[in-house]
């Protein structure tokens, strides 16, 4: 799947992925189908070669056509076994520092000594990708890169087989095939709880970066796939993994009950039977829950918001839900500890009408009140007495009319006690000022006389 993001430097050993090439898969090196492979993976900024072009041959012109700069490798008497691997290593940490749109880098080669410089584009956030074949690529290039890219896939497995070992493919090619996908299921299903714990829509293009976070050596061109999503068909055949379609895009989900869409188990006679070493044991998925637990359980969620004295904000994420759990039972939450068995029980309670699971438009699962926590907060409400109308309230104390008030601020209107008590209240406001300010005497009906008017308004009988 391209990545519109990616800005790409190519980096290649020629001598490497040449000599390897030759002496590995008695092939020539197709410059072009490694290009094309990283095509797939993003833009390509620049390409350059490091190698002795004197002896390259046709090589040189074939580099030619495809714009690859090519630098010489200096050849000193005493011999220059790391020159080119050094002078690469230079050029892709300058080409890091110095050209900060270039987030990803393509080395085309095996040897390990680019281990270290592997390790430091990634230090600096730079996506690595490494390009070898799988017999003379060191394994440790191959499981510390962000993806590892087999050219046995990018020139389409033309290798030259003895006679009798492509008599021998198609009377065990069906089987091989079958056995491989069946080992390759542990680890979707580990990528699928990954996508499950980060709250992501599990679509397929974001499976495939999962996968290769957690395997850089996967290709579904391993296992008889051209595409990803022929690969993802294929292993949902089995029962592993169920398919649906949201919207352009199709998601991949692990089936609800886990017991019944388990694959079929290889049969354990065949494997004895077999001369070749027994592969390593593959981690079997987990057992379904328990039914009788799983109930009890979700009595138990069911309890936690009835007694719950905040109530939940709805809807609620995973990860908000998980959090309510911790805040009011922290024995539940401690059951539900792996995403797995949370994952589970929010299906139990949906099956028993507690909660409601639905996605949103980014595929995050959301969770809603079920029809059981609907109907006892209905009956609560009804049970509670009506808020009071103001309609209802009679009693309300006279207020002042405005025009009464005015007429007791009028000077003309006012009775002689009260425009005395406004006197003798200005006189003990002044005497009470510093004596800088004792000659600003406020005259009646300022700031003072709104005093007086609230003194006068609560002795005055009412009309």
């Amino acid at each position: 799947m391209i990545d519109s993001g990616l800005k790409i430097a190519v980096f290649i050993d020629f001598d490497n992925i040449e000599i390897g090439v030759k002496t590995t898969l008695n092939l020539q090196l197709d410059i072009a189908a490694v290009l094309e492979g990283i095509k797939e993976r993003g833009e390509i900024v620049t390409k350059i070669a490091y190698g002795d072009w004197k002896r390259a041959g046709e090589y040189g012109r074939l580099l030619s056509q495809h714009a690859i700069r090519m630098v010489q490798r200096t050849v000193t008497p005493g011999g220059d076994k790391n020159g080119a691997d050094i002078n690469l290593a230079l050029d892709a940490l300058e080409m890091a520092f110095t050209h900060h749109h270039i987030n990803a880098f393509v080395i085309v080669g095996g040897d390990s000594d680019f281990i270290t410089l592997v390790e430091k584009l990634k230090q600096y956030d730079k996506k690595v990708f490494v390009v070898g074949g799988r017999q003379f690529t060191s394994l440790v290039m191959q499981r510390n890169c962000h993806e590892f890219i087999a050219y046995e896939n990018l020139v389409g497995g033309r290798r030259s087989q003895p006679a009798e070992r492509r008599q021998s493919a198609p009377t065990n090619g069906a089987s091989k095939e079958s056995s491989d996908v069946e080992q390759i299921i542990p680890l979707i299903k580990r990528a699928l709880k990954v996508l499950s714990d980060r709250e992501v829509s599990p679509q397929l293009g974001l499976l495939k970066s999962t996968l290769l976070q957690l395997d850089s050596t996967f290709s579904e061109r391993n296992y008889g796939s051209s595409t990803f999503r022929d690969f993802i068909e294929k292993i949902a055949k089995t029962g592993a993994v169920t398919l649906r379609q949201s919207g352009r895009n199709m998601m991949v989900d692990l089936p609800e009950n886990g017991a019944a869409s388990e694959p079929a188990t290889v049969p354990v006679p065949v494997r004895e039977a077999s001369s070749a070493p027994a592969p390593a044991p593959v981690p079997l998925p987990s057992a379904p829950p328990d039914p009788a637990r799983m109930l009890q359980m979700t009595q138990q969620v069911r309890q936690v918001f009835d007694r719950a004295t905040t109530p939940p904000r709805w809807p609620m994420y995973i990860r908000q839900l998980k959090q309510f759990l911790r805040a009011n039972d922290k024995g539940l939450e401690e059951q539900t500890a792996g995403q797995g068995a949370l994952l589970d029980l929010m299906r139990a309670c949906q099956r028993e009408g507690i909660l409601s699971l639905e996605r949103d438009r980014r595929g995050q699962m959301r969770v809603f009140p079920g029809p059981a926590l609907q109907a006892p907060q209905a009956a609560e409400s009804v049970g509670e007495p009506p808020p009071p109308d103001i309609n209802d309230i009679s009693e309300i104390n006279d207020i002042p009319d405005i025009n009464d008030i005015a007429d007791l601020v009028n000077p003309e209107t006012m009775s002689a006690p009260a425009e005395a008590s406004i006197q003798e209240e200005a006189a003990a406001t002044a005497a009470a000022e510093p004596l800088g300010r004792a000659k600003r005497v406020r005259k009646p009906g300022t700031g003072t006389r709104k005093r007086a008017v609230r003194k006068i308004a609560a002795t005055t009988p009412k009309k």
